[in-house]
């Protein structure tokens, strides 16, 4: 079995869909409309989706009060620091510096303009 996709409560899909599709490099593949204007958005291998999405009955999570070890969205790149760059300037937020780990992984942690932690990896060695 797979994991078809993770749902992220966002105050507002439709730009944040427009932001990681602009940034991340992913695509939009279904699109609703109201009320929760949820937008499914594929990474690039095609096989991992993220489900942004507004549902007016429940509250959207206050993601800048959560510690990004609890939840954070981790992005796969062979550029940490020029995505890290990139992003900062396109809206999101540092959460630390760089950590270049003994294993020769190297993490960033930021958060995007809404508040989600994300985290771009290069990793040491190939985790699957």
């Amino acid at each position: 079995m797979d994991v078809e996709h993770v749902g992220l409560a966002v105050e507002d899909p439709v730009a944040a869909a427009r932001w990681y599709a602009q940034h991340l490099g992913m695509r939009v593949v279904r699109s609703g409309g109201p009320p929760a204007h949820g937008r499914f958005l594929a990474d690039g291998s095609g096989h991992v989706m993220l489900e942004v999405y507004n549902n007016p009955a429940v509250a959207v999570p206050d993601y800048r009060a959560m510690d990004p070890r609890v939840l954070h969205v981790a992005f796969e790149t062979d550029d940490v620091e020029g995505l890290r760059e990139r992003l900062l300037r396109a809206g999101a937020a540092a959460e630390g510096e760089i950590v270049y780990a003994d294993d020769g992984d190297v993490i960033a942690t930021l958060r995007d303009p809404w508040g989600l932690p994300i985290q771009l990896a290069k990793r040491g060695r190939a985790m699957i």
